[in-house]
């Protein structure tokens, strides 16, 4: 059975940091690639950044510069932080993991609340 749990969302002010945390397990073939999405009230879901197997990595332009995103592939576990958070950061953060082989399979989490206050 696949799992992918996210953990580490919650409040934080202005300027602060958070770390989000998310692990897979279960999943059989090969991962391609794993990332970090989001999702505000009323809004459609949103890229945040990707990593490769290969360790290449991509942000969207709302969130170069102040956030983060890593993998530990022996732990099938990525990390995002995020630092300098501002209010529109706020929303339900998703982890993705993409199987390339046997057959293309995005796995997702459940997600993870993540509030900046002004």
């Amino acid at each position: 059975q696949v799992q992918v749990v996210e953990s580490g969302g919650g409040l934080v002010q202005a300027g602060g940091s958070l770390r989000l945390s998310c692990v897979a397990s279960g999943i059989v073939g090969g991962i391609n690639s794993m990332g970090w999405y989001r999702q505000a009230p009323s809004n459609e879901r949103e890229e945040v950044a990707i990593i490769t197997g290969g360790g290449r990595t991509t942000y969207a332009e709302a969130v170069k510069g102040r956030f983060t995103i890593s993998s530990d592939n022996a732990k099938s576990t990525i990390y995002l932080l995020m630092n300098r958070l501002k209010p529109e950061d706020t929303g339900v953060y998703y982890c993705k993991f993409s199987r390339a082989w046997p057959d293309s399979t995005d796995y997702w989490g459940q997600g993870t609340q993540v509030t900046v206050s002004s």
